[in-house]
């Protein structure tokens, strides 16, 4: 394999070194091993002849066998073109070429007889091809079976370079390398009846049916997730084994009394496990490195405040950080006002804290008096120095990068233990491939008494009528949320924007305060705005999806997404959650266009069928891929995939995990001979990978 990876493409028969440069900058491919692994994004098929008679208007591209009767060249200049006349004895078809027409012309010969590949297209009662493929009918390419067709680039295609023309070069490169070493222990591909490596290649490029195609796909999918998951695992279990952490063997008098005396409701059974799960971790002697999913309202904010004060309890100190320094100021606010009976101090530092404020901080983190700091990005400072960090809280992960993230576990020589909530779901095959060296919890209960939102699907023609219904929730003293997908009018989209919408919202609810919101504005002025709002001193705000992560209006209890169509369905949720956060009934309306596409009919229709984040996320990740999930990935999915796909291959993935946990298991330093293979093919796949695993 490292030989496939080590000879440059330039060697290979018909490429040479200014088509390897040009396909090096186009596609990557700079070597043997490049140009085996560019897979077919579809194939065509390659069985069939069929008679010219037989042609009609719904056919994709076809096969014909006959010979060109005539040839003419009509037009001058840049509208010249060939005509060909083909006859296969059934009918005849004209076969157009606007480009490379000399060779063209010298390339063919009238009498003899040829295999035409090509879409057909009917004008004026004639059938033509344009530029069609032609083989000889003892060509390799003709009447094979199914043939690989490549992503390319326009500017390959301006250089004369066609899907063809690389199925030409994958077969003599395969034709070249007849021996290609197995990249899989035997166990492994005996065990799973796999398909051995050079048959895949093979078989992947031009398979001879599409049952062999599906058994190539099986073998290279599960190799490229399985060096995948091994390469996860192998950084959580080093991590593991290396990063001794604090042992929290008490419960002490403030987790006891909080939880006897001040528990604001009681916890539900995936909060009580969830607890359970992170207190094993914690009394480990290990390092805690993990990750707690769970919706909107599922009570996240109180399990880390108890595992938090487990942490007090053993003598350490905790640490909160958020994104936004709203969403900071709420967790302070929440959680100072639930502790403040059993004398827990807590502190928030954020960008706009003063330097007399930042001062007392400062102080009390060194001597430990200050129990608890929430706050922004500022925690993170170099001159934020506590005096035994002991437990860290990260909410909304995915704002953060993973390098930010890391400069907390820093600030004490014993690591502290690393708990990141989110309250994006993630679906498991995907938890375990982006996150795959967390542990990972999940709620997956809401408390009782929550009521579900209601989310209604609108269309502009009824309007009218919603409007209405936003007076009602106005009158009775509530508050609403109106978002929009722009912020200003967009010629080339047919978008309603949050400029006008704010105008047009103003003037139709003249007796309520509207706030604004969006991204272009000042931090400050974002605060300001939204602050207006979760002080009820606004009735209504009209935002971006700014409002995503980090508003907790408990009174807010109407959401409306304009042009909903345009939006994920996992975003959709996010802004849903901004309410049903109170004890009232609310509502999330879904506006868009009457006449949308039909799968993005059935994408709302999620919205409104189901509240539940995991099976919205689950869909998403089908409907639209698993994306970039983070801004710097965690260790394992930092290269990319060139077959497998994180969406729809959560049963491979599960079976690549437990291989790779099967072999680490019993080998962990991969040192046995029947894996000593797999030492260098990790270190070709992920040599450019830095070791996330170590740092949360």
């Amino acid at each position: 394999m490292n030989r496939l990876r080590n000879t440059d493409i330039k060697f290979l028969k018909g490429i040479g070194p200014a088509r390897a440069e040009l396909l090096n900058k186009q596609l990557g491919i700079r070597s043997y091993y490049d140009l085996l692994y560019h897979f077919p994004s579809n194939y065509i098929d390659r069985t069939t002849i069929y008679p010219i008679s037989s042609l009609h208007g719904e056919m994709p591209a076809v096969q014909i066998k006959g010979k060109f009767i005539t040839f003419s060249i009509h037009g001058e200049g840049a509208k010249t073109r060939l005509t060909g006349l083909f006859s296969d004895g059934t009918g005849t078809i004209e076969v157009v070429w606007f480009r490379r027409i000399r060779q063209i012309k010298d390339a063919y010969r009238t009498g003899n007889e040829y295999i035409l590949f090509g879409k057909p297209t009917e004008f004026n009662g004639r059938w033509s091809l344009v530029h069609p493929e032609i083989d000889s009918p003892s060509s390799v390419t003709a009447t094979q079976g199914l043939r690989g067709v490549y992503p390319l680039t326009e500017t390959l295609r301006n250089r004369g370079i066609s899907s063809r023309t690389i199925f030409t070069w994958v077969q003599t490169a395969l034709s070249a390398t007849l021996h290609i070493k197995e990249s899989l222990p035997e166990n492994i591909i005996t065990g799973l009846n796999l398909m051995p490596l050079r048959d895949a290649l093979v078989n992947i490029h031009s398979p001879k049916d599409n049952n062999t195609l599906q058994r190539a796909k099986l073998r290279l999918k599960f190799e490229e997730l399985f060096y995948l998951q091994l390469n996860i695992l192998r950084y959580s279990r080093r991590r593991t084994a290396a990063l001794n952490g604090f042992r929290f063997p008490r419960i002490g008098h403030y987790f006891n009394t909080f939880y006897t005396q001040c528990l604001p409701f009681k916890l539900t059974g995936a909060q009580k496990r969830v607890i359970k799960e992170i207190r094993a971790d914690m009394g480990s002697g290990r390092q805690m490195n993990r990750l707690l999913q769970g919706d909107v309202g599922s009570g996240k904010t109180l399990v880390a405040l108890l595992c938090m004060l487990i942490a007090i309890d053993n003598g350490t100190q905790a640490c909160l950080m958020a994104p936004t320094e709203i969403l900071a100021t709420q967790h302070y606010e929440t959680i100072s006002q639930m502790v403040a009976p059993i004398g827990i101090n807590v502190k928030l530092l954020t960008g706009s804290t003063g330097k007399k404020q930042r001062d007392i901080i400062h102080d009390q983190l060194e001597d430990g008096s200050l129990h608890i700091l929430i706050g922004t990005h500022a925690v993170i400072e170099d001159n934020v120095q506590f005096r035994n960090l002991g437990f860290v809280v990260i909410d909304e992960q995915h704002r953060f990068g993973v390098a930010q993230r890391a400069r907390l576990w820093k600030k004490n020589f014993t690591p502290p233990h690393i708990l990141v909530m989110t309250a994006t779901p993630i679906p498991r095959t995907l938890a375990m491939t982006v996150y795959g060296d967390l542990d990972v919890s999940v709620i997956d209960e809401l408390p009782p008494g929550r009521k579900p939102v209601e989310t209604l699907l609108r269309y502009d023609n009824q309007r009218n009528a919603i409007y209405q219904s936003i007076g009602r929730q106005l009158k009775s003293g509530r508050q609403v949320y109106i978002v929009y997908p722009l912020i200003q009018e967009n010629e080339k989209l047919d978008l309603r924007c949050l400029e006008e919408g704010y105008e047009l919202i103003r003037e139709t609810f003249p007796m309520y305060k509207v706030a604004y919101v969006h991204g272009k504005m000042k931090p400050s002025e974002k605060e300001h705005q939204m602050n207006l709002f979760a002080c009820h001193q606004a009735d209504i705000l009209v935002a971006t999806t700014v409002i995503e992560v980090g508003v907790n209006v408990p009174n807010a209890t109407t959401m409306v997404i304009e042009n909903a169509e345009r939006f994920g369905l996992s975003q959709l949720h996010q802004l849903r959650g901004r309410v049903g956060r109170g004890d009232g009934q609310s509502y999330c309306i879904l506006m868009t266009k009457y006449n949308i596409a039909k799968e993005t009919r059935k994408r709302l229709e999620i919205m409104t069928s189901t509240t539940d984040g995991f099976l919205i996320a689950e869909a998403d990740l089908k409907m639209r891929g698993p994306g970039d999930m983070e801004g710097t990935m965690q260790s394992g999915i930092a290269f990319d995939l060139h077959i497998a796909n994180l969406a729809t291959d959560g049963q491979i993935i599960q079976l690549a995990r437990g291989s790779a946990e099967k072999i680490l298991d019993t080998d962990p330093d991969l040192s046995h001979p029947d894996n000593l293979m797999l030492r260098p093919q990790l270190s070709a796949i992920f040599e450019k990978t830095i070791d996330w695993g170590r740092i949360s």
